[in-house]
């Protein structure tokens, strides 16, 4: 059996762009909030985080912008863009579709 950190497929791309939906954030930022949001189960490790978000740069669903973070360390912060949102819906509606079904199979009698 997996891990409870283990993410279905595809599911951390819709993670990061929801978790950037209302301000831009750096990397560090967006797996604490996930962690956070999640109550401490889901841990997205770098090795999957920032590839992902190299990803969703080059589709042009997020944009990256050099600013000083809160450490005053200069950071790399990550933001929605209009295509971005777009495809945040697509993937809300397509997991809240798939999420209904597993949740059918799993609570048949």
């Amino acid at each position: 059996m997996g891990k409870p950190s283990d993410l279905v497929q595809g599911t951390l791309d819709l993670l990061i762009l929801k978790t950037i939906q209302l301000e831009p954030m750096h990397g560090w930022a967006i797996a604490k909030r996930i962690q956070q949001v999640s109550g401490e189960v889901l841990q997205v490790q770098q090795g999957s985080l920032y590839p992902a978000l190299h990803r969703l740069e080059q589709q042009g669903w997020i944009k990256a912008k050099w600013a000083e973070s809160e450490t005053g360390r200069q950071a790399k912060f990550y933001a929605l863009t209009a295509a971005g949102r777009g495809q945040l819906e697509k993937e809300t509606s397509n997991w809240n579709r798939l999420s209904a079904a597993i949740d059918l199979i799993v609570t048949e009698a």
